[in-house]
């Protein structure tokens, strides 16, 4: 495997680079600079909200790109590359249709903030997690002031059996992500994060042959084709396995520093 040409290195965040605690290692932080040193572009891709990435990253934030909510939203130091909302009209129409599904927990995921309506204790702390910047309100039935990407499902007994049955009607004209084994993402049909690693991929001038990138579940998918050098991690839902060029440790091993110390290496750092 020949990573000499390799321009750009994007990672996914929860199951990726993200450790089950959800946290960022030291290691990968000094691979970072050695990344930075050699001019490797670095971009997180995630379906995390732009708050909640910065919150993880914010030592090196201004020598990133972020691709927040699934690919809707593209930042580079602060600058706003890319906003794909979802007209309120048709978000009204999705959120009465979700809300019809039994014990499902919805989020509406906007630019300023992630809004709950009243919930139990442990959806407020699941929430506190990969929603920084976020809002109780009362109901839905007045949409807040903002920019929205996507709409959240949880659901505490997995989201593949107990969510997506409900949504087939809606499949065509939706982008229907599961993003977790509790999550299903709702957003824009181009709103995803292979669209947004071609928009980085042009303006970058960097092809496909020169991108390396990192996922392990089902909303990574489009984005694992835009790279060569495409790695699932090993906790990886099968059909992320099936769909990179390579495989490696889990989150939990380190498995996307040992790929980038092999960059590195390469690189001669």
């Amino acid at each position: 495997m020949d990573l000499s040409k390799v321009k750009m290195v994007v990672t996914d965040m929860d199951g990726t680079l993200l450790n089950s605690k959800h946290e960022v290692s030291d290691l990968f932080f000094e691979q970072f600079e050695n990344l930075k040193a050699n001019n490797i572009r670095f971009v997180v891709a995630s379906g995390r909200q732009y708050h909640s990435i910065l919150d993880k990253l914010a030592a090196i934030e201004k020598d990133i790109t972020i691709v927040a909510e699934n690919g809707a939203y593209i930042v580079k130091n602060g600058e706003e590359l890319f906003v794909n909302a979802i007209p309120v009209n048709e978000l009204t129409q999705l959120i009465a249709l979700c809300e019809e599904i039994p014990n499902v927990h919805v989020v509406l995921c906007g630019k300023k903030k992630a809004y709950i309506k009243p919930s139990p204790d442990q959806f407020e702390k699941t929430i506190a997690e990969y929603y920084t910047s976020y809002q109780v309100i009362d109901s839905f039935d007045e949409i807040p002031e903002d920019d929205f990407f996507k709409v959240a499902l949880c659901h505490y007994e997995g989201s593949e059996d107990n969510i997506l049955p409900h949504l087939s009607e809606i499949e065509s004209k939706w982008q229907l992500k599961v993003s977790g084994k509790l999550w299903i993402d709702i957003s824009r049909p181009n709103a995803h994060k292979g669209n947004a690693i071609t928009q980085l991929q042009e303006k970058f001038g960097v092809t496909p042959e020169e991108t390396m990138a990192f996922g392990d579940y089902n909303n990574d998918y489009e984005m694992l084709l835009k790279a060569k050098y495409s790695f699932a991690m090993a906790n990886a839902h099968p059909n992320i396995k099936e769909t990179a060029n390579f495989e490696t440790l889990s989150n939990d091993e380190n498995g996307v520093e040992k790929i980038l110390q092999q960059l590195l290496d390469t690189v001669g750092v």
